[in-house]
């Protein structure tokens, strides 16, 4: 079975000075406790929200179950005016519904063209914005996207890496969150930056065998609370209770070592896409070998790389 979780650090009062001298080159997660956020922890009822924004069109993931699966697609969009879906979302059986009476919903907020425009909650959702003092423990050239998020009660998101640093505003509600170390890559069953480890409670073990090996970390997030979550750390997390949240996402990295099409922070830096392309050349060339040739220079390959590119110091 599983080892028992282990939990990620909590700090009250960190300062912008603390948290880049003391939390930010240790390149984990950790919980920042007592930050001030603006109004926005008490203000955001579910009233105070459908009426703030009006009956503007969103687009919303819909699913019957509560593990939503990025991979298999368990869910459909579906478009609402934001203050239906607003009470939608708060309610646990639904009157009017998509699928079934007790579906699920998710708003993950994007730009005006999803497909060329960041998620900017000043501009998507300009009056709750004003609510929000966003913690800028980084430069202002640095900011990529500040995604708004809502879901309901018992919705559980994929596991997923981001390619960016960020923070996860919990604004109302609680959420739990399970991380997995960078790390733990080759125990995490990846497809692109998702693992196909749905249920991180209930693996299956018989299918995903190596998953046992994967060192889990777990928090809670209460209101008011704000995550860092290092660029690439694995997290899926669950809504316990209906809640609203918001993601700041920063660039770590110098701005050209990104891919400028990306509008949601999940592309691979362009010199890591550049390098998978030219290894998976190098294996195609493998296959002109009898296959006792191949496996020798692959696991030669395998060698090389762990000698020329590991981290030895690892913790």
């Amino acid at each position: 079975r599983e080892q028992p979780a282990a939990p990620v650090a909590s700090l009250g009062g960190v300062t912008r000075e603390r948290f880049l001298r003391d939390v930010y080159p240790q390149r984990k997660p950790v919980v920042l406790k007592g930050m001030e956020l603006g109004p926005c922890t008490t203000k955001w009822t579910v009233d105070y929200l459908s009426q703030a924004e009006g009956s503007k069109e969103v687009k919303i993931h819909v699913s019957a179950v509560p593990q939503m699966d990025f991979l298999s697609k368990n869910f459909v969009y579906r478009t609402l005016p934001f203050d239906v879906f607003v009470q939608r979302a708060a309610e646990v059986k639904h009157k009017e519904y998509f699928l079934s009476e007790d579906e699920k919903y998710y708003l993950r907020s994007v730009g005006e063209d999803a497909r060329k425009d960041i998620a900017d909650i000043r501009k998507q959702f300009p009056v709750l914005a004003e609510d929000v003092q966003v913690p800028e423990y980084f430069e202002k050239e640095q900011f990529f996207s500040s995604v708004f998020r809502i879901s309901s009660a018992g919705l559980q998101l994929w596991t997923h890496y981001d390619v960016m640093d960020n923070f996860l505003i919990q604004v109302t509600g609680r959420k739990r969150v399970v991380l997995y170390s960078p790390r733990d890559v080759p125990y995490l069953y990846l497809s692109g930056t998702k693992s196909e480890v749905l249920d991180v409670d209930n693996p299956d073990f018989e299918k995903y065998p190596l998953f046992v090996k994967a060192k889990r970390y777990q928090c809670y997030l209460e209101a008011g609370d704000v995550l860092f979550i290092p660029a690439m750390w694995f997290h899926n997390v669950i809504s316990e209770e209906f809640g609203v949240a918001l993601n700041v996402f920063w660039k770590h990295l110098p701005a050209e070592c990104y891919d400028k099409s990306d509008t949601y922070g999940n592309k691979d830096p362009m010199a890591a896409s550049r390098a998978i392309q030219i290894l998976d050349r190098a294996l195609k060339t493998l296959e002109e070998l009898p296959e006792e040739y191949r496996d020798f220079y692959a696991r030669r390959m395998v060698l090389r790389i762990q000698e020329k590119a590991y981290r030895n110091d690892y913790g």
